[in-house]
């Protein structure tokens, strides 16, 4: 993959993950320098993504890190690969889109399940075009039209996860608050509305409400996002607030959203119900 400037954030991922597998072993950059016959800024760089490595490399430096999970480091590997040989994703075309978005179409495109919750707005991979341009319309300040046709288009088209060969599991546990909000008037609220029940048909689609009435529950972000990776040490959340977008993967932290995420679920509408819920909040449009 062409790297941008700055790296994008699967390129920092790689070298964190490659940064933290030299620390648990006591090893200091000089040190890991000395031992993999390299200097200390290239190594630095690596760790912080904005140099590539190659697969045969990130196996070597595993090995005299005495990585003692196999599956990690293919999985490792497998991302090195991505960056010299898939070339560009699609999302690297929107250039006036910002780049924690397009970070976020990438991590998308390579998790292996998304769980999310959203607050207020509903779901990005579920939104109908008329309930996004509304949502965008809001935008403070405006957007420039150009960059409101860019980012309209990129939100659409992150939706083309769900339909790829590899099927993608996602749960979205929506809460109720969400439904009720009226973006762009009734008409375009009850088309959205109409929209979530074409996609709650979809196999790998499991929509959950959570309801008023289901009282309290663990804070969380307008919107969290946790994609699972190829191995729990490669899971990442992603939160959207309005004051600005943010991944995790420290392991307290993935921990921490399992959890908020396993109560949500606990809490909310089971997926038929939700189907009823959702399609009643339509009528009521």
């Amino acid at each position: 993959m062409a790297a941008r400037k700055p790296p994008t954030e699967r390129q920092r991922r790689l070298g964190a993950e490659l940064r933290k597998m030299r620390e648990s072993v006591g090893l200091s950059l000089t040190d890991a320098a000395r031992v993999h016959r390299s200097d200390k800024g290239t190594l630095s760089n690596t760790e912080s993504g904005r140099y590539g490595v190659g697969a045969d490399r990130v196996r070597v430096w595993a090995a005299s890190y005495r990585c003692p999970d196999p599956a990690y480091v293919d999985a490792l590997v497998e991302m090195a690969r991505e960056r010299r040989f898939a070339g560009p994703g699609w999302w690297d075309e929107y250039a006036d889109v910002p780049g924690i978005a397009l970070d976020l179409a990438e991590l998308e495109h390579y998790a292996v399940r998304l769980r999310t919750i959203q607050m207020t707005h509903l779901p990005g991979l579920l939104q109908h075009e008329d309930y996004v341009r509304a949502v965008f319309e809001e935008e403070v300040p405006a957007l420039a039209a150009d960059s409101f046709r860019q980012r309209l288009d990129f939100r659409l088209q992150r939706s083309r996860v769900l339909d790829r060969p590899r099927s993608l599991p996602c749960t979205f546990i929506i809460h109720e608050a969400a439904l009720r909000m009226r973006f762009g008037g009734p008409v375009v609220m009850k088309r959205q509305l109409e929209h979530l029940l074409e996609q709650s048909e979809r196999e790998n689609v499991d929509i959950r409400v959570l309801p008023f009435e289901a009282g309290g529950f663990p804070a969380s972000a307008g919107s969290t996002l946790y994609a699972y990776g190829p191995v729990r040490q490669l899971d990442t959340v992603h939160t959207d607030t309005n004051v600005g977008s943010s991944f995790l993967h420290a392991e307290t932290h993935l921990a921490n959203f399992r959890a908020v995420l396993d109560r949500w679920e606990e809490l909310s509408l089971e997926p038929h119900a939700s189907r009823d819920f959702i399609r009643e909040a339509a009528q009521q449009q």
